[in-house]
């Protein structure tokens, strides 16, 4: 499993942007936009891929992995 796969990436429509946003809480926000939904995600995974490995260059840590938290459910209360 690659790195990248342990974040949660986010594409939602932006109503006042009028477009498709892309981000990835945990890494960072807003990472980009764009009028086609799976173009925008396709960006989104390829700048999770280069964050990760600018923060490994630089000797950073990451923070803790956001995937597997069941976030849609607990911000809808269902769980």
């Amino acid at each position: 499993m690659k790195m990248s796969s342990r974040y949660v990436k986010i594409v939602e429509w932006s109503e006042e942007d009028q477009c498709y946003v892309g981000s990835c809480p945990g890494l960072f926000y807003c990472g980009c936009h764009g009028e086609n939904e799976q173009e925008v995600f396709s960006g989104l995974c390829r700048i999770v891929e280069e964050t990760i490995d600018l923060y490994r260059r630089a000797g950073r840590s990451l923070s803790s992995p956001t995937s597997g938290k069941d976030y849609a459910n607990k911000m809808l209360n269902i769980v």
